[in-house]
C-alpha cells in the first residue's frame, strides 16, 4: 500500500467547480491525513478558495488549466476539445502517468467514462466500463452496477461486472466473498432476457472463489438487502437507481407537506424529531456520493454534479479507499489472474441451443 494517497480532482467539474471541490478536499483530508492532492484547473480560479484551507494547501499542488469540459458536452465533443487540455484529461492523465493513485470528478459523467477509457485503457478481459455505487438498504448498504456507464451487453459482460462489482464490496464492506444477485423481472430461471439467464448459468458453473452467487433478485430485493452486490446492465440500472431517487425524494416532498397541514402533525414532528434526522441521514444521496468507473486499468470515481462539499468529500473518501485497499488487484484476483476466469467461462447451454 502507499505511503501516502495521492488524489487527482477535476477542480473544474461539477456544476459549482472549485467553490465545492476544494472545500470538499479540505473534508476529506480531515478524515484522511495520509492524503495528497493534485488539483487540476484554473488556479485564479482555485486559489482563493485554497487560501481558506491552509491544511489542504500545504498538502495540495494546483496544475493550470483553463479548458473545462461543459455538462452539456457530448463525449465526442469532449474528447476532441478536451484531450490533454482539459482538467478532467489531466487529472485522469496523472493516474496513467503514476504521479496520482485515483482521479476524482464531478464533471460530464459521459464525458469522464469516455475519456478514461480512452486514456486509462481496459482491464484485460474487460470489454466495457461500468459505474457502480454505494446504495442503502434495511441491512446496511449494498454496490449496485452498472449504472449506467455501458448499455446493453452479453452473458460474458454480465459476469463481468459480477466479478468487479465483488471486489468493490469486499474492499467497502470488508467481506472476503459478497453475495451477488442478477437483478431480473423473476426470481425464476426461466425469466428474463437470454443473457441474464446465460450469465447465471455461467456463475454458478465457475464458481468463482471471491463471490457468492445466490441467484436472480427482483427490483425491490436492492432496498431489501438481499446481496451485497446487485447486477444489471447499464440501462435497466440506470433506470432503477433514477426511479429509487425519485422515490426518496417524492416520500420526502409528501412527508413535508403533511406535518405542515395541521398542527397535530406539527407536534408530532417535534416528538419524532430525531428518528427523523436519522432517517434523512439514511436516505440522503450525498451519504452515497461517489460511483466507482470499474473495469479501467486505474481508479476513477465520479461524483454527483450538483453535490454540496460534503457530498464531494464523501466521493474523495470512495477514491480514498479504492487506492489504499488497492482495488485493481482485488478485481485481478477475482477475474482469476488478467481476465483467466472470463476467458475459461463455459459457454452457457442454452446459447448452444
Amino acid at each position: 500500500m502507499p505511503q501516502k494517497v495521492r488524489i487527482a480532482l477535476d477542480a473544474m467539474g461539477g456544476d459549482f467547480g472549485a467553490a465545492v471541490v476544494i472545500p470538499g478536499a479540505a473534508i476529506a483530508l480531515s478524515r484522511h491525513p495520509d492524503t495528497e492532492f493534485l488539483l487540476f484547473g484554473d488556479s485564479a480560479k482555485i486559489a482563493p478558495e485554497l487560501d481558506r484551507h491552509p491544511r489542504l494547501k500545504a498538502v495540495a499542488r494546483v496544475i493550470h488549466t483553463d479548458v473545462a469540459i461543459s455538462m452539456d458536452d457530448k463525449p465526442s465533443q469532449a474528447l476532441r476539445r478536451g484531450r490533454k487540455t482539459s482538467s478532467m484529461w489531466l487529472a485522469i492523465e496523472a493516474v496513467k502517468k503514476g504521479e496520482a493513485d485515483v482521479a476524482v470528478s464531478a464533471g460530464n459523467t459521459g464525458a469522464l467514462v469516455a475519456m478514461a477509457r480512452f486514456c486509462l485503457r481496459m482491464l484485460e478481459g474487460i470489454d466495457w466500463p461500468a459505474l457502480a455505487a454505494i446504495w442503502p438498504t434495511r441491512r446496511a448498504k449494498c454496490v449496485v452496477l452498472d449504472l449506467g456507464a455501458t448499455i446493453g451487453g452479453d452473458a460474458k459482460h454480465l459476469v463481468a461486472l459480477a466479478a468487479m462489482g465483488s471486489a468493490l464490496a469486499s474492499v467497502l464492506f470488508e467481506k472476503s466473498r459478497p453475495t451477488v444477485g442478477l437483478l431480473n423481472i423473476g426470481v425464476e430461471e426461466i425469466k428474463g432476457h437470454q443473457e441474464i439467464r446465460e450469465a447465471g448459468e455461467m456463475l454458478r458453473s465457475m464458481n468463482l472463489p471471491q463471490l457468492d452467487y445466490i441467484g436472480f433478485i427482483e427490483g425491490d430485493g436492492i432496498g431489501k438487502g438481499e446481496a451485497d452486490v446487485v447486477v444489471s446492465e447499464g440501462f435497466s440500472g440506470n433506470i432503477a437507481l433514477k426511479a429509487a431517487e425519485g422515490a426518496v425524494r417524492q416520500m420526502m416532498d409528501l412527508l413535508r407537506s403533511e406535518i405542515k397541514a395541521s398542527w397535530l402533525a406539527q407536534i408530532g414532528y417535534l416528538l419524532a424529531r430525531g428518528a427523523f434526522r436519522v432517517l434523512r441521514q439514511k436516505i440522503d444521496p450525498n451519504n452515497y456520493n461517489g460511483s466507482v468507473v470499474l473495469g479501467l486499468n486505474g481508479i476513477v470515481v465520479k461524483s454527483h454534479g450538483g453535490t454540496d462539499a460534503e457530498g464531494f468529500a464523501r466521493a474523495v473518501d470512495v477514491g480514498y479507499e479504492m487506492a489504499r485497499f488497492d482495488l485493481l488487484t482485488k478485481i485481478n484476483q477475482t477475474l482469476n489472474r488478467d481476465g483467466g476466469a472470463l476467458a475459461s467461462a463455459p459457454v452457457a447451454q442454452e446459447a448452444l441451443s
